[in-house]
């Protein structure tokens, strides 16, 4: 029963830790234009994937392994832009690249 036990404080410590801020440093980051993971690094940097959303619809995807952004492309009017780059519910690109363009410089 203890190994119970301690198998679920461990598990609700480890789901409360990312209650303690971005990076588990207990510093909460309010510019939300860098990565702030284990290699910290402006997103503006890494390279961007298209998702196309079921209604066809596309939207930024980045992934650095550790998280994800994503946000929806929209066009200069401020409406969404479906292109059909790909079928819906798929994602192309290179989002998943795990170096940023600075490093490959």
């Amino acid at each position: 029963m203890k190994i119970v036990k301690f198998a679920i404080l461990a598990g609700v410590t480890v789901a409360l830790s990312g209650c303690l801020g971005e990076g588990g440093n207990g510093k909460v980051h309010t510019d939300k234009t860098r990565d702030y993971g284990f290699k910290p690094h402006d997103l503006s940097t890494m390279s961007a994937g298209i998702w196309v959303d079921p209604n066809g619809c596309d939207h930024w995807i980045i992934d650095d392994g550790i998280e994800g952004y994503l946000s929806q492309r929209l066009d200069k009017y401020g409406k969404p832009v479906c292109s059909a780059v790909a079928p819906p519910s798929t994602a192309v690109g290179d989002y998943h690249r795990t170096e940023t363009i600075a490093d490959s410089l």
